[in-house]
This record gives C-alpha cells, sequence and structure tokens, in this order.
C-alpha cells in the first residue's frame, strides 16, 4: 500500500508537468514562430515481488513477477513542424519557408536562433542596423550583423526569396547590395535550448549550427517578406491533452485515497 501512495504520488506530478507544457502551449497561442511543446514520461523501476523460480528443480516461471513504481517526465519536446503565415504591415517582417532559422547576436554577443522573424530598423551611427523587438542585432550570412548604408530609404529596402537584400538601382528596379539574411539548419533542432523571447541555443544534442548560404548539402528555406510565421499551436489538440491530463491527475488522486483508505482499515485492526 505504500508503494501504491508513492506510485500515484509520481504520476499526479507527471500529469502536473503535462498540465503546465500545455498551459505554456495555449499560453503562447499567438506567439510568432513559437513552436508547440509535449511532455514525454517513462516508467520508472520495477520491482520483483518473487523470485524468477517457483519449482524446487529450478524451473523458469512462464510469466514474472514484477510491479512498476511509477512515472517520470522523460521530455518535454518541440514541434518544429511550419507554423501559418500572417500577413504583416511591416516591411521587416520575415517568414522562413523550411527548416531554417534567423540567427541573432543575444547576450554577451552570444549567436541565439529564432524563427521569430518580426524585426525592425534601429538608427545608429554606423547605419540602419536590422534587429529583433528586444534590440539584437540580426545575423547575415557571414554571422555578421546586418547594416544597412545610413543614405537607403528603410521602406524601399526589399528582400528576394533566397534572402538576398535589394534596393532600387538608377534604373528604379531591385538591386541585390551583397547582404543576405542568415539562415541556419540543425540536424537535431529538438536537441536545442529553449531561452526565453522565442530565441534557441546551440547544444551538443542539436549539433552545430549548418549555414544554409555554404553548405550545399541541405535544402534550402525560402524567405516572405512582410509575413510573419505564427504558432503551430493547435487548440483543439491542446484542449483534448488537458482534459485528458485532467483526467489521469484525478485517477491517481483517487488511488492515493484508497491507499490512504485501505491504511487505515489495517491499524484499526489492532483496535
Amino acid at each position: 500500500m505504500l508503494r501504491s501512495l508513492w506510485t500515484a504520488a509520481s504520476g499526479m506530478n507527471a500529469q502536473q508537468t503535462n498540465v503546465d507544457t500545455i498551459a505554456n502551449n495555449l499560453a503562447n497561442i499567438n506567439t510568432t514562430g513559437y513552436k508547440a511543446e509535449s511532455a514525454e514520461f517513462k516508467s520508472l523501476l520495477y520491482q520483483n515481488l518473487q523470485s524468477k523460480t517457483t519449482s524446487a528443480n529450478g524451473a523458469n516461471k512462464p510469466v514474472s513477477a514484477q510491479v512498476g513504481l511509477g512515472v517520470r517526465t522523460a521530455s518535454i519536446s518541440s514541434d518544429f513542424t511550419q507554423g501559418s503565415f500572417l500577413q504583416s504591415d511591416n516591411n521587416f517582417s520575415f517568414a522562413i519557408n523550411g527548416k531554417g532559422f534567423f540567427a541573432v547576436s543575444g547576450v554577451d554577443g552570444q549567436t541565439e536562433y529564432t524563427r521569430n522573424g518580426n524585426f525592425n530598423i534601429s538608427q545608429g551611427t554606423d547605419g540602419l542596423t536590422l534587429c529583433t523587438s528586444e534590440g539584437y542585432p540580426v545575423l547575415d550570412s557571414t554571422g555578421a550583423p546586418i547594416v544597412f548604408d545610413a543614405t537607403m530609404k528603410s521602406s524601399n529596402i526589399t528582400v528576394n526569396s533566397d534572402g538576398e537584400f535589394c534596393y532600387p538601382d538608377a534604373s528604379n528596379n531591385p538591386a541585390p547590395i551583397g547582404i543576405s539574411i542568415g539562415v541556419y539548419q540543425f540536424a537535431n533542432p529538438t536537441g536545442l535550448e529553449k531561452e526565453a523571447a522565442s530565441l534557441f541555443s546551440e547544444t551538443d544534442a542539436s549539433g552545430v549550427a549548418i549555414n544554409e548560404a555554404e553548405d550545399a548539402g541541405v535544402k534550402k528555406s525560402t524567405i516572405k517578406q512582410s509575413y510573419l510565421e505564427g504558432s503551430n499551436v493547435q487548440v483543439a489538440t491542446e484542449m483534448v491533452n488537458l482534459i485528458t491530463a485532467q483526467r489521469a491527475y484525478e485517477l491517481n488522486s483517487k488511488a492515493i485515497n484508497a491507499s490512504d483508505e485501505m491504511l487505515q482499515q489495517a491499524n484499526s485492526l489492532k483496535r
């Protein structure tokens, strides 16, 4: 009975983590570039209730007698499927169609990666810097911050599907200016470490960032200007998962109550 108390308690803890994950998905349903997360579980150790043999001559039992000791959270993984494209009035809003990530120079100059392409122009002494809403500079295909000439009119800057920035030439036709927005891929994107503001950082599990501009072996992503990638959270799916997690939590709590009542009955036998 004590075993059942611990097992049911571990189930309640696991389902609480599940509800926390679902709540975070629902909270970020309108977050640009957000990727839905799901909690995954694994069973704990099993305890042998009987020995492996039942006969005096050591014959093996056809079925073992083992009981599980509960569950724990194995991982919380992100689903990197493509989100829907949402039109934006911002000329420097970009959406990635493919598996790529934008690169930004984050805190202490560390390179971070994101699917949130809601960028803006910051006026500085060096020119016009493309940056995130938090002020982090966006990096180009060479890993350098994207800075435009201060004489350029920001409303005339465009981006083609290959990520090349263009500006009207003498004939008023968009011409590449030699700057391409950096797009990077990972062998295992689910291994990325999640940071605040929809940012991800590279880890050993994710592998090193693959620069699409330099690696011919990867399928190139395309860029859509004046569009943003919406969250890929599915409300109906999350609500079903929430109800399932709630029911599982209730069942585990009932198991604890049942075990508690059985212990009370056992203790009353001495009276």
